[in-house]
């Protein structure tokens, strides 16, 4: 076997066993077929990119944060800031939802995907809908919206969640919410301290492609080698790469 290609959780169209699909590998489909292809049936996987340990962090210190609030059943500042009536949800399942190896998880028959996907957090209202959650950070002077082309995985992504716990029987609220925190570049100085101005962005998702997406990724495993996405860059590249190497 090759460096760099795995050889666990290859697909196999033959098997009948449930076959573990992430929010990311859907994410990865919508992107570019050839590269799921690639990744899920031949073990071919995209360059991995370095962790975002500032992200991490910031998600970190959210959900501590959030965690406080939760334990006590009440709403965080910024809901009542942003006129969201709800609390975070105190759930036996949470770590479960939140852990990125199991998250909210679903058979789907049709296809035999267990779909899974770790939340950051859930709310709940006070109709008893489930409010899904996510948490980003950035540093941008440019006014934070969710309409900008490489943002549109973010609506994808909270559509995703919302999808799945629908399918696990919860009600579920229609608007979802980012919580984003954007670091603060214009202090005078560092001071050994990162400043975060911290907005929340409202979702109303939209996931009923989420299903089709699904029975046409099981169409595109089980068959040949997709062409490559319009403008995707890693099909670019191994394009130029394997036309120089030939050459």
């Amino acid at each position: 076997m090759p460096n760099g290609q795995r050889t666990r959780n290859i697909y196999n169209p033959d098997s009948e066993e449930p076959y573990k699909v992430s929010r990311s590998k859907i994410e990865m489909f919508t992107e570019c077929p050839r590269c799921f292809y690639l990744d899920l049936r031949l073990g071919v996987g995209r360059p991995s990119m370095p962790g975002f340990s500032l992200n991490s962090a910031v998600d970190a210190l959210l959900k501590k944060e959030f965690d406080i609030h939760r334990a006590e059943g009440t709403a965080h500042p910024l809901m009542r800031a942003y006129g969201i009536d709800a609390v975070p949800l105190a759930h036996d399942s949470m770590d479960d939802w939140r852990n990125n190896f199991r998250g909210v998880q679903f058979y789907h028959e049709p296809t035999g995907f267990l779909v899974f996907g770790a939340v950051d957090d859930i709310w709940i209202n006070k109709k008893g809908e489930l409010i899904v959650v996510d948490y980003k950070a950035t540093s941008t002077s440019a006014t934070l919206t969710l309409e900008t082309e490489h943002r549109q995985p973010y609506k994808r992504q909270l559509e995703v969640y919302q999808w799945l716990l629908e399918q696990n029987g919860f009600p579920v609220s229609k608007t979802a919410y980012i919580v984003y925190a954007n670091g603060d570049k214009d202090k005078k100085a560092f001071d050994g301290k990162l400043e975060f101005n911290i907005e929340v962005l409202a979702h109303e998702g939209k996931n009923a492609w989420v299903e089709p997406a699904l029975v046409n990724m099981k169409k595109c495993l089980s068959g040949e080698l997709p062409e490559p996405a319009a403008g995707c860059e890693h099909c670019e590249y191994r394009a130029a790469a394997a036309k120089y190497e030939a050459e």
